[in-house]
């Protein structure tokens, strides 16, 4: 078994962060001017601290659960594979389901992610 690439450890580690809700851990792995999906209204948000702002958002909203599965390199980026677990914020399950997220990196840092379902 090959060792992980210093971007899937940093994408590990940032998902283990996100689904405790440990958002300044996060936040590290992303370059200042990154671009995040909006799930909530569509489109993007841009910048690290917009991102953050974005979460906490939707952490008023929904009780998101996120564990990856599978790391593979494509042309378009780090294909990640993620079961995720959509929560009401009374518990109850509005979806459970495997997505792919597509990061890019730049010095290290996650400069785009993209999220196919």
């Amino acid at each position: 078994m090959n060792a992980p690439s210093a971007h899937e450890a940093l994408l590990r580690k940032s998902y283990a962060a996100f689904n405790v809700r440990d958002v300044d851990t996060v936040l590290q792995a992303l370059a200042p001017d990154v671009e995040w999906p909006d799930q909530l209204d569509g489109g993007v948000v841009l910048g690290r601290e917009a991102v953050g702002a974005y979460w906490r958002r939707q952490w008023q909203v929904f009780d998101p659960y996120v564990e990856p599965v599978r790391f593979t390199d494509s042309p378009e980026g780090l294909v990640v594979n993620v079961h995720q677990v959509l929560k009401g914020l009374d518990g109850a399950i509005i979806s459970d389901g495997v997505v792919r997220h597509i990061y890019t990196f730049r010095d290290g840092l996650v400069t785009r992610m993209v999220i196919r379902f």
